[in-house]
């Protein structure tokens, strides 16, 4: 099975907790990331009678090729450090089809996962 996080990143405020929790565990020099909080935006939406004079930033958690999914810490029972420390309580981590079912269908959602 594989293992997955999901992000509602409608809710993720781009406090980059998430980063720093995967920095520490990891031991990461300046620079590099197993988690990276991506900030889209911002972006005016003028056409769109419902969305006139609004604007649109996004922040999206973005896993890099050095995230293992905190495989020590997940094989004890543990979350991944970049769920744990998620200030927004915006992370979910589990089997990637369990993960699917939490999908509402109401607000944003994004699946990660890491090549076994």
């Amino acid at each position: 099975m594989t293992k997955g996080i999901l992000v509602n990143y409608d809710y993720c405020t781009g406090c980059h907790s998430c980063e720093v929790a995967c920095k520490k565990i990891l031991d990461l020099p300046k620079g590099e990331f197993g988690i990276k909080v991506a900030e889209v935006g911002p972006f005016e939406y003028t056409t769109l009678p419902a969305l006139k004079e609004k604007w649109e930033w996004t922040y999206m958690p973005i896993i890099t090729q050095a995230c293992d999914m905190c495989a020590a810490r997940t094989e004890i029972g543990k979350m991944p450090m970049c769920v744990q420390h998620c200030q927004a309580w915006c992370m979910y981590y589990g089997e990637a089809e369990e993960l699917v079912k939490r999908m509402d269908g109401k607000t944003r959602w994004a699946l990660l996962t890491v090549a076994e």
